[in-house]
């Protein structure tokens, strides 16, 4: 059975990026608590929040790590991925479980957008100029 989910809404909390271990593994990870809301039209050209729901969204590797870094509380986003229970006991020793989901794409979703940056192709992050992808070839085989 499939657990497919594809939803849009609103980042309630910054997003919260976290370096775990899985199996031995260093990891990053990147949590977000989105707020998927139902909207329909008003008749007045606007929309009209029909009720939703909030839900854990987890987003792993450096993706996730993009994500962190650039959407900040409040932005729009479509999230798809594949929703699963987490069960784990609380300090009492209680069972308590929850449904999230783990994403497998977070996209922004343009209607709250009102400009966009580029980074030049070939241009590192600290805004210096990336190595040359013959050079990085030629230094890995030496």
């Amino acid at each position: 059975m499939s657990n497919h989910f594809i939803g849009r809404g609103n980042l309630g909390a910054n997003p919260d990026l976290k370096q775990v271990t899985v199996e031995g593994e260093p990891r990053t990870v990147t949590e977000l608590r989105v707020y998927f809301d139902r909207q329909v039209p008003d008749g007045n050209r606007g929309f009209e929040d029909r009720g939703g729901f909030w839900l854990p969204v987890h987003f792993w590797g450096p993706r996730g790590e993009n994500v962190a870094k650039l959407l900040p509380k409040g932005a729009r986003v479509r999230v798809e991925g594949t929703l699963v229970q987490d069960t784990w006991e609380d300090k009492d020793g209680e069972t308590v479980s929850r449904i999230e989901v783990q994403a497998d794409s977070i996209d922004l979703d343009l209607s709250r957008v009102e400009a966009v940056t580029f980074r030049a192709k070939g241009q590192a992050e600290n805004g210096a100029p990336a190595e040359p992808p013959s050079q990085a070839r030629r230094q890995r085989a030496r």
